[in-house]
């Protein structure tokens, strides 16, 4: 092997070396949490765009719910390129790994910090003032928010805890499920829950990603309250709604 080869083989380990011991560092785990959250957030606005739609009563064309047509399109994405629900399928492979990545950094985190107790940590201080309610229950809130995905997968995507699904009946199902007080209530509870823990990561997201300072804290404080709000609302409308008998 040449000099020059040898040089570009060690070039190449270097960089994924370098690349491999950032992404398991303190820092790499940070924008890996930050920049899976921004994905799941931008879910959740998406999905609940799509279960407000539940409002939208019948589609008078087709006299179908607006929101059984629009989970209609989401399997027909792709049209006659892919294969039914092909589309979908990807869309959810890639939650599920965000998701999947977003706990894992979240856990690794957690642990290192947990055994770092007792050592000199300059900014523990300064980083623990400025902690919220939110901030130092982010494990519990995630925790909740866990266990309602497994649910609510279950309730209204498979129909395992639903006892009156139907495929495809979006409207016939979400309000027959949240008809029912306890699953009512632990939606709304989980969506609590939820909301606490996004105020916090949008709190401390540009924080993650070495970008915050303190000139915007107000800015950020304004941003996360508003992002954490608009999801609370919006989520909550649905089986108040439902409750109150203005969607049956």
């Amino acid at each position: 092997m040449t000099a020059s080869t040898r040089a570009s083989v060690d070039s190449r380990q270097g960089w994924r070396q370098w690349l491999g011991g950032f992404f398991t560092s303190s820092i790499g785990l940070k924008w890996i949490m930050a920049i899976t959250g921004i994905g799941l957030l931008g879910y959740i606005f998406v999905h609940m765009a799509g279960n407000l739609k539940i409002f939208a009563g019948v589609d008078p064309a087709t006299g179908q719910y607006q929101i059984d047509l629009y989970s209609e399109a989401l399997r027909e994405l792709g049209g006659h390129l892919v294969p039914r629900g092909a589309v979908l399928l990807l869309f959810r492979i890639g939650l599920a790994s965000m998701f999947t990545l977003h706990i894992w950094s979240s856990v690794v985190l957690t642990r290192r910090n947990a055994r770092s107790r007792g050592k000199p940590r300059y900014e523990h201080k300064r980083v623990y003032n400025e902690a919220t309610y939110a901030a130092r229950t982010m494990r519990y809130s995630g925790t909740i928010v866990a266990l309602f995905l497994i649910y609510h997968l279950a309730d209204l995507t498979f129909g395992y805890a639903n006892p009156d699904y139907v495929y495809g009946s979006v409207y016939a199902n979400m309000v027959a499920s949240l008809s029912r007080p306890i699953v009512a209530l632990f939606y709304m509870l989980a969506n609590v829950a939820l909301v606490v823990h996004i105020y916090h990561g949008t709190w401390s997201l540009f924080q993650s990603l070495g970008s915050a300072s303190p000139k915007f804290n107000d800015l950020r404080r304004y941003l996360a309250a508003g992002v954490a709000a608009t999801i609370l609302i919006g989520n909550l409308s649905i089986p108040l709604a439902i409750w109150a008998g203005w969607v049956s």
